[in-house]
């Protein structure tokens, strides 16, 4: 016991020095809102059908419009943080998903629903690459634990934001529910521009001036090592991860005749469960390496999403969910060893190109699933994201 309290006692010193701590801070205030927001929208999928008069198709091209912006704003948003500082770039971005929240609350057409929806896609994107690149940046030897950490309040808004906007929604209206979380951005963006430094890297950076060598450099450092394998992993798990959470609350409502609040209530538990299981992923790759923990992760979930459409009733769905939810350490794992693995000078750059690359793929999954569900074929979707998830499980048995 007093071995584990002063292994505890060494990584808290680790995590916290330094000033560190207060940046990993504001850093996870950030993605609790980016990222927990993000996932409100699954939410406020019956909100948008009433009010707009949406279809499942036009739901999930609402939610792959999300994600595509999303994946689309990751290269400049590596791009800037390499040359223009990773501090100021997590400062615009919560300034920016402030303005597009506004505009999707003050919504009076469809068209601008859509707009905004692009807008915070895109500013969360700023945020995405960058986030990694400070902790890279920052801890040499616990950076596995700080992204985990910082990934596990991303969940814990996952967990809170979709069950107390829901709430003010049925309350109140889904556009003051959508609303309110303006002052929490302005919260973010308060503590990132009094934290987290304007840089973390060095002054020195290969985007500074593009040219072709600067290309070929940042071609090359994305297609050495492992990283290409590792890319076509989190393909798999992200076209997976997407398509679930943007329509899993539905699912359970049109398939397992789940009431909304249930459902709701599930989607919460997914989320909370890989509140604890991310930093755990996290200190999993810094013991025992990132191969072995993958296959444990992706394992489980890919066994949980097999099962899915077999399983009814609360309690054995609730149970199932949790098994379901391991498979969100994937990310901590591939994203980490991705940003380790590239150079300092195109670390943003690179990390910002393939997360594109990886986030493209996976918005094509809600269009798809929302497709199959006008088509009377839920059940089936969610049958091909167990066979996508199954494919990265063999990748990284037999690739890594």
């Amino acid at each position: 016991m007093s071995e584990a309290i002063s292994k505890t006692r060494t990584v808290t010193a680790e995590l916290w020095g330094d000033g560190r701590g207060w940046v990993l801070l504001a850093v996870s205030i950030g993605w609790f809102l980016s990222y927990g927001v993000r996932m409100v929208y699954p939410i406020f999928a019956p909100f948008f059908q009433a009010e707009f008069g949406l279809t499942l198709t036009t739901t999930g091209l609402l939610l792959s419009t999300l994600w595509g912006a999303y994946a689309l704003g990751q290269i400049p948003g590596g791009i800037l943080g390499d040359r223009i500082g990773e501090g100021r770039i997590l400062v615009i971005s919560s300034v920016i998903s402030g303005v597009a929240i506004a505009v999707v609350a003050a919504s009076i057409d469809v068209w601008m629903l859509f707009v905004g929806t692009i807008g915070f896609g895109f500013a969360t994107a700023l945020f995405g690459p960058t986030r990694f690149t400070v902790f890279t940046d920052l801890y040499s030897k616990r950076t596995g634990s700080a992204i985990g950490l910082t990934m596990a309040a991303g969940s814990a808004g996952n967990t809170v934001l979709p069950v107390v906007t829901a709430v003010l929604a049925t309350s109140l209206t889904w556009r003051l529910s959508f609303g309110s979380l303006i002052p929490l951005f302005a919260v973010a963006t308060v503590a990132l521009w009094v934290f987290v430094p304007a840089r973390t890297s060095s002054e020195s950076s290969a985007v500074d001036d593009f040219s072709r060598e600067t290309i070929t450099h940042i071609l090359e450092s994305i297609s050495g090592n492992s990283i290409p394998v590792v890319v076509a992993i989190q393909m798999c798990f992200s076209f997976a991860f997407q398509g679930f959470v943007s329509f899993y609350p539905t699912f359970l409502t049109d398939v397992k005749d789940l009431s909304p609040s249930v459902a709701a209530t599930l989607f919460g538990i997914f989320f909370a469960s890989s509140f604890a299981v991310q930093p755990l992923s996290g200190i999993g790759m810094d013991r025992f390496g990132a191969r072995s923990t993958l296959i444990g992760v992706l394992g489980i979930g890919c066994l949980g999403l097999w099962l899915l459409p077999f399983v009814s009733g609360t309690l054995p769905l609730a149970s199932l969910t949790i098994v379901v939810s391991v498979i969100s350490g994937c990310a901590v794992l591939t994203q980490t060893h991705i940003a380790a693995s590239l150079p300092e000078d195109v670390q943003g750059t690179g990390m910002g190109t393939v997360k594109a690359s990886w986030m493209l793929v996976g918005a094509t999954s809600p269009l798809i699933i929302g497709v199959l569900g006008d088509l009377g074929h839920f059940t089936a979707g969610f049958v091909v994201l167990a066979v996508l998830a199954t494919i990265g499980l063999l990748l990284t048995v037999v690739r890594l």
